[in-house]
């Protein structure tokens, strides 16, 4: 099977998006999904830009919203695994608020975050997640702004995974996005990467000095554990902060507990009394 399709990446020379891609495509071929058995939504900017390089059902969204198209596709179909492509600024900025709202209700979905503190495709403005002090084309003079810490926001808003990877080590990348996608439930997967282009204050060097990797002891279900390791500065802790398992938001409804709504038959429903009520 193959994943790639007949555009090549137009990304820039030693950009994260490289290694994400290339993490997708292995998890996809450890799980033994062909390209009709996973659904993909896009965000707009560089990460967005994935819907070409994909050979898989795609939706390429507005900025920010993503992940609605893709809450939209786990409820028609919740046997197809969905998972989300989109920045830093379109998922904590413009799609924040859909963001908190499905992480709340337990939406059975991925939401894999390209984070690289910036709005990276038009020239490297302040984003959501740029640290305070960041000098970009929009804050000349230094952010004012404290950065959202995605991870913490996931997790007061009820997230039941959440993780955190880089996007120069492919086999660890790989291994956190397949525990996001056998996750039931919304599963947040924020990846570190860097912008060459623009931010040259996190090159690669920057993340192999500041990254640590959590081990086998750390507690996946412990909230305040997980929290506190989310709340430090000095250091970049990656891997599986949380998971637990909570019934995911499709399983509420009785008419989807047998299969799914693609799968029910609409030759039977009369719509015939709404329409008169319209006209």
């Amino acid at each position: 099977m193959t994943y790639q399709t007949c555009i090549n990446p137009t990304w820039c020379p030693g950009c994260g998006n490289f290694g994400i891609l290339a993490a997708i495509k292995a998890t996809l071929k450890e799980l033994k999904l062909e390209p009709h058995q996973v659904a993909f939504t896009y965000d707009v900017g560089c990460s967005g830009n994935m819907a070409d390089f994909v050979n898989a059902y795609g939706f390429h969204s507005l900025h920010g919203r993503a992940l609605p198209v893709g809450a939209g596709i786990k409820l028609a179909n919740h046997n197809l695994p969905v998972i989300n492509i989109i920045g830093d600024g379109g998922c904590f900025g413009e799609g924040v608020d859909h963001f908190i709202g499905l992480s709340k209700g337990n939406h059975d979905m991925v939401v894999l975050t390209h984070d690289n503190f910036l709005y990276s495709l038009t020239t490297g403005q302040k984003s959501p997640t740029s640290k305070k002090g960041t000098v970009t084309p929009s804050t000349p003079d230094g952010s004012i702004d404290e950065d959202l810490n995605p991870l913490a926001l996931a997790l007061i808003n009820k997230a039941t995974f959440v993780a955190r990877g880089y996007s120069n080590n492919l086999p660890h990348l790989t291994k956190l996005l397949k525990a996001a996608i056998n996750h039931k439930g919304f599963a947040l997967l924020d990846v570190l990467q860097p912008c060459t282009t623009y931010n040259k204050d996190y090159p690669p060097l920057w993340y192999l000095k500041h990254i640590d990797y959590l081990d086998d002891e750390h507690d996946k279900t412990n909230f305040k554990a997980a929290l506190d390791l989310s709340l430090k500065k000095d250091r970049l802790p990656v891997g599986i902060f949380y998971q637990v398992e909570k019934k995911p938001f499709h399983q509420h409804f009785q008419l989807l507990n047998n299969k799914p709504l693609v799968d029910h038959s609409i030759e039977k429903i009369d719509i015939s009394k709404l329409v008169n009520q319209l006209t």
